[in-house]
Parts: structure tokens; C-alpha cells; sequence
């Protein structure tokens, strides 16, 4: 038994895609995308009795060095400090919070740190301490837009 096979007729097609068409219109529509590149992040926690070791997650620092970026978000509840540890001194741990900020903005009032470069801010601000504000360990990943990377992660891990 032998088999044949035919072939579908296909009209014949222009020599050229006219430049109208819709495929063309979207290829030159669409900005580039950026590349993606390595960050590192902390959680900056909240540890009212250092003696007991119990944390809240009160933001996020992150750092990229090949996007010139370090920033930092931070948030209170000031309800779950209060389960921790009733006599929590809020007005202190809001200022130590705000530090974090003034810090990775260079702002005035950030004192030597902020004037450091942006790389070595970060690892201050993440070097180990005891202290009711601490980071937590560091974290790495990658991003094509560090801003919205730190929303991300304090959307996720803070609030």
C-alpha cells in the first residue's frame, strides 16, 4: 500500500509586510525591557526584649549597587509592640525607625552614615547588633526596578 501526500495550495504572499501591519506597529511600540539586576535586601526588625527574642517585622532596607539604590521603608503596629512588651517606648522606636530612612537618603540628621557611600551605608545598617531595632540577615535577588522591588517586599513581609 503506498501513501501520497498532498500539499495545501497557499495563496501566494506579499514580498514585503506592508508597514501598517499590527505585528510591525507593536514591535516599534514597546520600549525595550530593562535588565534585570542583583539587590540585596534586610528586614529590619523590631525586638523590644532583647532577653526574650521575639520579633516584628517593622520594614525593609534594600540595596543595588548596579542601580545606584538604597532605600529603606519602615511601618509601627504599635498594637503588636504592645503584646511584646507593654512598656515599649514607642516615641524612641519611632525615631529609631526613621533613622533607617534618614540614612539610606543621605538626609540631614543622618549623621556620618549618611554621607558614607551607598554600599557601605548598607552594611552598616545591616552589620549585626543588639539592639531593640536590628536587621535581619541579608537576602539577595533580582529586580528591574529596585523601588518597586522594596514595595513589593514591605507589601509582603511588613505589613
Amino acid at each position: 500500500m503506498t501513501s501520497t501526500r498532498t500539499t495545501p495550495s497557499v495563496p501566494d504572499l506579499p514580498a514585503t509586510v506592508p508597514a501598517t501591519a499590527p505585528a510591525a506597529a507593536t514591535l516599534t511600540a514597546e520600549a525595550p525591557a530593562r535588565p534585570r539586576e542583583f539587590f540585596e535586601y534586610a528586614l529590619i526588625r523590631l525586638i523590644p526584649r532583647v532577653d526574650r527574642g521575639e520579633c516584628i517585622n517593622a520594614g525593609v532596607v534594600l540595596y543595588s549597587q548596579a542601580f545606584d539604590f538604597l532605600g529603606a521603608r519602615t511601618h509601627l503596629d504599635v498594637a503588636r509592640l504592645g503584646v511584646l512588651d507593654p512598656a515599649a517606648d514607642t516615641v524612641q522606636t519611632r525615631a529609631a525607625l526613621a533613622a533607617w530612612e534618614l540614612v539610606c537618603a543621605g538626609a540631614p540628621g543622618a549623621g556620618p552614615a549618611g554621607t558614607e557611600p551607598l554600599g557601605r551605608r548598607f552594611r552598616w545598617l545591616t552589620a549585626p547588633r543588639s539592639a531593640v531595632v536590628q536587621p535581619g540577615p541579608v537576602h539577595g535577588g533580582l529586580t528591574a526596578n529596585p523601588a518597586a522591588e522594596l514595595d513589593r517586599l514591605f507589601d509582603l513581609l511588613v505589613l
